[in-house]
């Protein structure tokens, strides 16, 4: 398995510590974000890793360089005019992912204890070949993805929802972890974008349009960004709670 960590965020919500520290650096419980979704991804059967920066990037290649790249192949794909987004960091690294294969793409500034080699085991077995397969949780505000039988089918902002799509069965409302295994020809469809610049979601929606599988998989997992300082803070707590019963 090959994972990409996307990891050229700027961290702004989280300054002063951004100010000469990348996002992907930050500690949890005194333990840098990037070395926690590595070790996971390790965990979970990767065999490479590709890890996208941007933004004080050169921190994050001397830190993996530093740790002996986690006893793995560890290869940067560098956006050094700033950060491309989810989709434009996916399009620009995609000499670097497998051409035969589906690559796991985790956010670095993600907290979570989603099942990764479950999730991924889930995409490849799915007979519907889908695109992608997200790892989602139960909506908890009025913006978050809709999905029904046949995939993701749209989303909400404020609670009004769009479909993108004729409805499939019953509906259901999640929010999309920033985990995802996403196939090769999704990696070809955002290198035929436009731009340089876009959001991945932007173009599984536009997938999901022309009635392409964009597969869900919700398995009573946490999710937990840390964007903000409060965010962090509560990460830190979680994450003591978890290696309390016996978690990472």
């Amino acid at each position: 398995m090959v994972a990409m960590i996307l990891a050229a965020g700027l961290g702004t919500r989280l300054r002063p510590l951004t100010n000469d520290t990348p996002k992907a650096l930050v500690p949890v419980a005194n333990v840098p974000m990037l070395e926690r979704v590595v070790r996971r991804c390790l965990d979970a059967g990767a065999t490479r890793l590709v890890v996208n920066v941007s933004y004080l990037g050169e921190q994050v290649a001397d830190f993996i360089e530093a740790n002996d790249g986690f006893g793995v192949d560890v290869q940067i794909s560098d956006e050094p005019d700033g950060p491309l987004e989810t989709g434009g960091g996916i399009k620009k690294a995609a000499p670097l992912l497998p051409d035969d294969a589906p690559v796991l793409v985790h956010n670095a500034d993600i907290l979570t204890s989603v099942d990764l080699r479950a999730l991924y085991a889930a995409h490849v077995a799915d007979d519907r070949s889908p695109l992608a397969t997200l790892a989602v949780t139960p909506a908890e505000s009025g913006r978050y993805l809709v999905f029904d039988d046949g995939g993701l089918a749209g989303y909400a902002i404020d609670g009004e929802e769009k479909l993108m799509r004729d409805r499939q069965g019953t509906t259901r409302r999640y929010d999309f972890c920033g985990v995802h295994v996403v196939s090769r020809e999704m990696v070809d469809m955002l290198c035929a974008e436009d731009g340089e610049k876009f959001s991945v979601m932007d173009s599984y929606l536009r997938a999901a349009k022309h009635g392409r599988v964009i597969a869900a998989f919700e398995g009573g997992h946490t999710c937990h960004d840390v964007g903000t300082h409060e965010r962090l803070e509560e990460a830190g707590r979680l994450v003591t709670a978890w290696e309390a019963e016996g978690k990472r």
